[in-house]
């Protein structure tokens, strides 16, 4: 072979090598938790991972009582803990209530605060109008968690748990001049976070003959102008979306509650509500509780056993 063929021969053989070299596998790490082989071409998509530090989830229930039917919000409970959301907020309705028997109340309020003791996360209460139904009642829940309405912080967004019987039996609902002050006041000191959830009870904005000014919602509702937030009611056992003030307001349907069960067309379901927090705002999720099953839905032996 002539010295120019062997030169040629060895280019080749070298182009070869370096064609490889650059193709082939090599460890990439992109954080601490991910390391993987990865070449010019590789069997998936991308390596950009849904894990931003930013994002969080959690679930939302909504009501169990006002016809309850055994069974239905136990096995949320299940169901929940299968997901490992970060933590439960309510909607309120947890207690069938309407009485003045302080030992009925204690009776309800032990069953549920057994079933909730079961979740492998934190449940954020919700006082609703079975909750509450009187003023003795109210005196209850006061004396048993301190306080009817809070807020917390999360990730740097702002949880605004409302009560809209305060105090109970004066109209559809009512917020109190002294819970009002202090929600204008905990929204003015949390101006700057990325996202604002106010749950309550009774979807306001669904009672047209109701005078809203009068009733202390307008107030609490004008002092979250300006910001981006999301606000989730239970109630009336019916779910339905709204766009108002140009943001979205949920009305759930139940977790439990008396439904006639009817359909998505209708709203009315047993579910509760998958949130995740993103950089660019909340994605929601309503998950059907007749879809969520057990890892445990179907077994069978090994046929293989023993070889």
């Amino acid at each position: 072979m002539r010295n120019a063929d062997r030169r040629s021969n060895l280019l080749d053989i070298l182009a070869a090598v370096a064609t490889v070299s650059s193709t082939a596998p090599q460890t990439t790490k992109l954080a601490n938790h991910v390391q993987i082989r990865s070449g010019d071409r590789n069997p998936w998509t991308n390596l950009e991972f849904n894990d931003r530090r930013q994002n969080f989830q959690f679930v939302i229930v909504t009501d169990r009582t006002g016809g309850r039917r055994p069974g239905v919000f136990s096995k949320a409970v299940q169901q929940i803990n299968l997901l490992q959301p970060e933590f439960v907020v309510s909607v309120g309705d947890l207690i069938e209530g309407y009485t003045e028997d302080p030992g009925q109340w204690a009776l309800e309020w032990s069953e549920f605060e057994t079933m909730v003791d079961r979740l492998d996360m934190p449940f954020f209460f919700c006082a609703g109008n079975h909750d509450i139904s009187n003023v003795p009642m109210s005196e209850d829940w006061n004396r048993r968690f301190r306080r009817s309405y809070y807020h917390f912080l999360y990730h740097n967004c702002l949880f605004l748990v409302l009560n809209s019987e305060d105090p109970p039996k004066n109209g559809p609902f009512h917020f109190s001049q002294e819970q009002r002050d202090w929600a204008v006041e905990t929204l003015k000191a949390n101006r700057d976070v990325r996202w604002t959830f106010v749950i309550t009870h009774k979807p306001t904005w669904t009672y047209p003959n109701a005078d809203l000014a009068k009733q202390g919602w307008t107030q609490i509702e004008d002092a979250l102008a300006g910001r981006k937030y999301t606000v989730f009611a239970g109630h009336k056992h019916a779910y339905a979306r709204y766009i108002r003030r140009g943001q979205e307001y949920y009305m759930l349907a139940t977790t439990g509650g008396g439904s006639t069960l009817t359909g998505l067309a209708d709203g009315k379901f047993d579910h509760f509500v998958w949130v995740t927090m993103t950089r660019n705002g909340p994605v929601l999720a309503n998950l059907l509780m007749d879809g969520v099953k057990p890892k445990t839905i179907r077994n069978l032996a090994d046929p293989s056993a023993g070889k």
